[in-house]
């Protein structure tokens, strides 16, 4: 994957997370949807001033946006949480308290 393609699904893992369709985020970032399609699927860059805008809008840091963490798809959220679960698939207290975690973060959901 290169650098436009994983600009592109940040901005739209973001765009997901905060609830919004490509033509609400399009026009908050002051651009046109076909624009931000292009951005999405990693054809094109945001201009500096536009990812200003969408970090500004969308309420959150350089940081957050760069951050590898933030791109994981959900099949990589998945795999990652199964991995760690099987870590400590021995170990009963430890599965007890993680089944209440999960348990308790589902319920607030």
């Amino acid at each position: 994957m290169n650098l436009k393609q994983e600009m592109g699904q940040r901005i739209k893992r973001i765009r997901k997370q905060k609830g919004l369709t490509q033509e609400q985020l399009a026009e908050i970032m002051d651009i046109s949807s076909r624009n931000l399609s292009n951005i999405e699927l990693g054809n094109s860059f945001p201009k500096p001033e536009t990812l200003e805008r969408f970090l500004k809008k969308m309420d959150i840091t350089t940081q957050t946006l760069f951050s590898n963490d933030s791109v994981k798809s959900d099949e990589e959220l998945i795999k990652g949480i199964n991995f760690l679960i099987n870590s400590i698939k021995n170990d009963h207290e430890a599965l007890e308290r993680t089944y209440r975690i999960l348990n308790d973060l589902v319920g607030e959901l």
